[in-house]
């Protein structure tokens, strides 16, 4: 384990869960057009998949355009729900690059929200190896699968700001946030709540609650773990 992992796992600290979301805010109003515009781009990728029949889209035959819009990406399958789901990971990180560079106090550009694809690889594999044991952990017992949803909520922030490898993340993120891991859960049930409060608004609400969500992720982060001063991605 590297000297960061060490430091990091052997710190004490406090969940301060009302800072992060005004830190979190902050930092969203900062570029809030560009992280509105991001989501509205990434929703509707999705939409024009969902419109799209097999096997290029997922449109299942005679579903109406509110099934459409309702149903999960890969109900269907299809080659571009395949791709999408293959490069969402780096598409999701992007978020983390802008928050990232507006608590550095540097300025962001909308190019910034596709700097996951220069971390491609260990993005996608945190990814894809933590939800396959948070499935795994939850087809067992349940409890497992939710403590690790849990765990890893800081694993690609870490592959992002210290260009950790993916199971370093990984394991560093679970042993981080297990210290505090029921003022985690509570922090996330309150962010899963403030999307609940997207969706009532006519979904138009997450254009706004998925990039804050984010956001505020990321002030818990920078509190508790700290970020480099500067990016180690090249634009």
């Amino acid at each position: 384990m590297s000297s960061f992992s060490s430091d990091l796992t052997g710190r004490d600290y406090e969940v301060r869960i009302g800072d992060y979301f005004s830190r979190g805010w902050e930092i969203f109003k900062a570029k809030a057009l560009l992280f509105v515009l991001f989501t509205l781009l990434l929703l509707l990728i999705q939409v024009v998949i969902s419109i799209l029949p097999p096997p290029i889209g997922t449109r299942a035959e005679g579903s109406s355009e509110i099934t459409i819009l309702f149903s999960p990406i890969g109900d269907n399958g299809g080659i571009l729900s395949l791709a999408f789901n293959i490069i969402s990971p780096a598409l999701t990180a992007g978020y983390y690059f802008v928050a990232f560079q507006i608590a550095r106090n540097r300025d962001a550009v909308f190019n910034d929200f596709f700097r996951g694809f220069n971390k491609f690889l260990p993005i996608f594999l945190v990814t894809l190896v933590s939800t396959v044991l948070i499935v795994i952990g939850s087809v067992l017992l349940i409890l497992p699968g939710v403590y690790l949803a849990v765990a890893y909520l800081f694993a690609q922030p870490l592959v992002i700001d210290k260009n950790a490898d993916f199971w370093q993340a990984m394991e560093t993120s679970r042993k981080l946030i297990t210290k505090k891991w029921f003022s985690f859960f509570g922090l996330l049930l309150l962010i899963f709540l403030l999307n609940i409060g997207g969706v009532i608004l006519l979904g138009f609400g997450l254009l706004v609650t998925i990039p804050l969500s984010i956001c505020i992720i990321a002030a818990a982060y920078e509190d508790i773990v700290g970020l480099n001063s500067v990016s180690d991605v090249a634009v």
